[in-house]
């Protein structure tokens, strides 16, 4: 069986998608269960984060433990090339924290010229 690479946009849409950061940073600080990680990740639905836990460990970032007690135990945790791709997120999500001011400031000016440019026409 001969596996071929992920296309790059493919491996991009889901380390980026709308939920996956927020999973995967919530991850990060070592093993998290299900609920823990539906707190830390504000407005994911539980079919949301189910699903994108499933891509997630699909993809190899994650690893699911789960333990033989009753209620069923079970752990998320990062794998170490998404330890390595956390650098990089929180790197991101710290600049969209320093600028997110100037971006809504950007929106707002475009906006007003946008509307002007309507009212003109």
């Amino acid at each position: 069986m001969q596996v071929e690479a992920c296309p790059v946009t493919e491996v991009l849409d889901h380390v980026a998608g709308k939920w996956s950061i927020g999973i995967l940073i919530a991850a990060a600080h070592g093993p998290i269960r299900f609920t823990e990680i539906e707190r830390a990740v504000n407005g994911i639905s539980r079919r949301m984060l189910t699903l994108n836990l499933r891509r997630l460990e699909r993809d190899g970032l994650l690893v699911r433990t789960v333990y033989p007690t009753v209620p069923p135990k079970v752990e998320y945790d990062l794998t170490p090339m998404a330890r390595e791709l956390y650098a990089s997120l929180t790197g991101l999500v710290d600049w969209a924290e320093r600028h997110r001011s100037a971006i809504a400031e950007a929106r707002a000016a475009y906006d007003a010229a946008e509307e002007r440019t309507a009212d003109a026409v």
